[in-house]
């Protein structure tokens, strides 16, 4: 909780920039890649996950199935984003439903990337698909505010790097080199930032709620900092500090955009990336206590339980934040 009786502190160097800020934070876990050459027909099932989703088309054939939105074409060229993992899938045809991956040759090129080819006389579908976990939750209330679905090409118009990246990702998919599955990696996890940023930049009318926050000048550097450092001991004083505002100005404002007060908003961040530490990282609750400023483990541990409905010793046992993903499948 925050300690309103506390004294300010001197506020962190904050950019103006809140979302960059954030996207700073944006550290994708867990990646994994698998550069796909499928001969039609073909079609592989991806289940739900919490992890973000992705898939670039090289070469098409390829259509994407959702239970929302049924089937829609993907051409050369074409990216999709799945924040939310939703269940899907692909194919070269409407309609193909069987489990190709069984009869493809998986091959590891690295501890995180794989190559997935699947021989036959059809057209060839040259694809790269990737699956990502967030890092320290810093997005999480913005991948929640997403689509299920976003298409880069919807957004390109709206980036001028977003094409020329798309048709980079072409070239060096269609020639593979040395290297190539590296420099594709490093690529799509530029263009993910650059796509969610797009969509953040085209939906930002609201008043209220998180994509406000981030765009107010004064609480967007408050949230930019809360998840830079949730650790920090923050007062009242200090976070109005950095907003650049009094308390009582800088209190009224933030319960105004987000719908509660910046000591529940914390207090939940806290418990977030709690459940993460305990679920990935193998730290012990004290460990985790300490690391998001609690004075002690026991306090650490009502605020957990007050939050989430569970303590953090059972997380921390059944091991709930861990993600299985195999190469993006």
């Amino acid at each position: 909780m925050l300690d309103h009786s506390s004294q300010p502190s001197s506020p962190p160097n904050i950019p103006m920039d809140a979302l960059s800020e954030v996207l700073r934070d944006f550290r994708l876990s867990g990646v994994n890649y698998g550069r796909c050459e499928l001969r039609h027909p073909w079609s592989i099932a991806f289940p739900q996950q919490s992890s973000l989703r992705f898939h670039f088309v090289s070469q098409g054939p390829c259509w994407i199935h959702t239970e929302a939105h049924g089937w829609q074409e993907l051409h050369d060229g074409d990216l999709v984003l799945l924040p939310q993992g939703i269940a899907h899938r692909l194919a070269s045809a409407p309609g193909i439903e069987d489990d190709s991956l069984k009869s493809c040759q998986v091959t590891r090129l690295g501890s995180n990337v794989c190559e997935v080819v699947r021989e036959g006389t059809g057209e060839t579908s040259t694809l790269f698909c990737g699956s990502m976990a967030l890092g320290a939750g810093a997005l999480n209330p913005l991948i929640a505010l997403m689509p299920s679905i976003i298409k880069g090409c919807d957004v390109a118009g709206n980036d001028p790097i977003v094409g020329p990246l798309l048709a980079a990702m072409t070239a060096e998919a269609a020639q593979p080199q040395m290297g190539s599955a590296t420099v594709l990696s490093r690529m799509a996890d530029l263009l993910v930032a650059r796509l969610i940023r797009c969509w953040v930049n085209c939906n930002g009318a609201s008043t209220t709620g998180w994509l406000a926050a981030i765009r107010d000048p004064h609480i967007g550097r408050v949230l930019a900092a809360m998840h830079r450092d949730p650790g920090r001991d923050w007062s009242l004083e200090s976070l109005a500090g950095v907003a650049g505002q009094s308390r009582s100005i800088f209190a009224e404002r933030f319960s105004a955009i987000l719908g509660e007060g910046a000591a529940r908003y914390l207090a939940r961040l806290r418990m977030q990336l709690a459940r993460e530490l305990l679920g990935q990282s193998g730290m012990s609750v004290a460990e985790v206590a300490t690391r998001l400023g609690y004075e002690s483990e026991a306090s650490f541990a009502r605020a957990f339980k007050r939050i989430t409905s569970v303590s953090p010793g059972v997380v921390r046992r059944t091991n709930s934040g861990r993600t299985d993903m195999d190469f993006g499948f």
